[in-house]
């Protein structure tokens, strides 16, 4: 039967209004990322301006200290217990002020660089060799544990960096950043493998509320870190300082690139934020310790994690108990598997999430009656009140937190007075480092 020319019309125009629809879309995300990028450029300006008016800055690079063997270990010890003794373990790059000393020569350490030939210049200095023996040598537990985790991490990571044509490198990237573990949140907030901050979490693509945190996500993390270091590097046009605003933003790196006149990593070093400084160098440590591991005698610890998941589709709301109860996976590797779910609940019924599970309960997840797991003491998982009580906040622990959702023209301190608190009090709650808010982002309040 033929159709009439208006129905093929119309059916055309509404094929061509989808396809523009998700173009739009498209386009409209690369706008919001680089207008993130630029909102960061211009708050620094402030800052660059106050800087040079008050405080002087070293023409070059601060020399090592000598310390005596005895003062680095017992300086190594309170730094490791300051620094690594978090949920967040990125390290605080400020061990350029130590000498070091290793068992390997530099000239050994000078030739291995060389022959790991990256994707940009490895210098050998001070600085480097410093994380280059912390990594290798210092921290054999936490290297092994990483070392361990990335044989599952780092496939996806490369897979990631591919499609976007991205240095497979950048992987160790997430080492430095959270020792690959997903569930990491720095004392700013940061959180995930690539420890997002909420707005730079938001801005590219990734879902925050009281359910889903996409920061914890690997795949779709990965997929914002590569996007947010590709908007970087078409900035600066150079990855050691692409790299370096991942950790500070663009606006401090674009600041003390004017500072320092030059646009190489080493001369504008001196003029990056102090927690900064050590970053790139970190980067080229951990790159280092895991292409030598062996060498050192690391050996990559079993990580729990599976050699391989099957990811399902879920189309309504599903606790991790019901598939404990109804299937059999261990509730403790459902989390591990999808650290992205609060409270435990695929929020399936709000669009459809994601399941990872061990690849060997698969056929038993595919076998179950799908309605006899959805019901499955739904009354008691999934009750109407058990799901207003996590969207008002509510924990399951017994306290209350109101969630505030940010509209346009709040600031803290009308937020502070609505609730009867503090700026600095819902600060330190949310571990925000400014006042700055974000429209739809979330703010507790205990």
């Amino acid at each position: 039967m033929k159709r009439p020319l208006s129905i093929l019309l119309a059916l055309a125009i509404s094929l061509c209004v989808s396809a523009q629809s998700r173009e739009v879309e498209r386009l409209q995300m690369q706008i919001d990322s680089l207008r993130t990028l630029l909102d960061s450029l211009r708050a620094a300006e402030p800052l660059a301006e106050a800087l040079a008016e008050g405080n002087e800055v070293p023409a070059v690079a601060p020399r090592p200290m000598d310390y005596s063997p005895e003062i680095t270990d017992s300086l190594l010890t309170l730094w490791y217990r300051n620094t690594w003794n978090r949920e967040s373990p990125a390290p605080a790059p400020d061990i350029d002020s130590l000498k070091l000393t290793s068992a390997v020569s530099d000239s050994v350490m000078m030739s291995r660089l060389a022959a790991m030939n990256p994707f940009f210049a490895l210098p050998f200095n001070d600085v480097v060799k410093n994380y280059m023996i912390v990594y290798s040598e210092k921290r054999g537990v936490a290297m092994q544990q990483a070392m361990g985790a990335s044989s599952y991490y780092f496939p996806i990571f490369e897979e990631t960096f591919r499609r976007y044509r991205l240095p497979l490198e950048l992987k160790y990237l997430a080492v430095v950043e959270s020792m690959l573990k997903p569930t990491a949140t720095s004392r700013a907030g940061a959180k995930g493998l690539w420890q997002f901050m909420y707005r730079t979490g938001r801005t590219y693509g990734l879902k925050i509320d009281s359910f889903v945190d996409e920061r914890m996500d690997a795949e779709k993390s990965t997929d914002a870190a590569a996007r947010y270091l590709r908007d970087l590097y078409r900035i600066f046009g150079d990855w050691p300082l692409a790299v370096s605003a991942y950790n500070c933003g663009a606006g401090n790196v674009n600041k003390a690139i004017r500072r320092a006149g030059k646009s190489d990593f080493w001369s504008v070093y001196p003029y990056l934020p102090r927690e900064t400084r050590g970053y790139m160098p970190a980067f080229v440590g951990m790159m280092y310790a895991f292409h030598y591991s062996r060498d050192y005698g690391l050996v990559a610890a079993g990580s729990g994690l599976p050699a391989q998941v099957d990811t399902f589709h879920i189309h309504k709301n599903l606790h991790f108990k019901q598939i404990n109860e109804v299937v059999g996976v261990p509730v403790e590797q459902l989390q591990q598997l999808n650290p992205t779910y609060y409270n435990d609940i695929i929020p399936g019924a709000a669009g459809t999430c994601t399941l990872n599970i061990p690849y060997s309960w698969s056929a038993g997840f595919l076998a179950a009656d799908q309605d006899s797991l959805y019901s499955h003491k739904a009354s008691v998982y999934l009750s109407e009140q058990v799901i207003k009580d996590i969207e008002s906040g509510k924990t399951s622990g017994g306290g209350a937190r109101t969630v505030y959702t940010v509209r346009s023209g709040d600031t803290l301190s009308h937020i502070a007075r609505r609730y009867h608190t503090s700026v600095k009090q819902i600060m330190a709650w949310n571990h925000l480092r400014s006042d700055r808010l974000s429209i739809g982002q979330k703010i507790y309040i205990y």
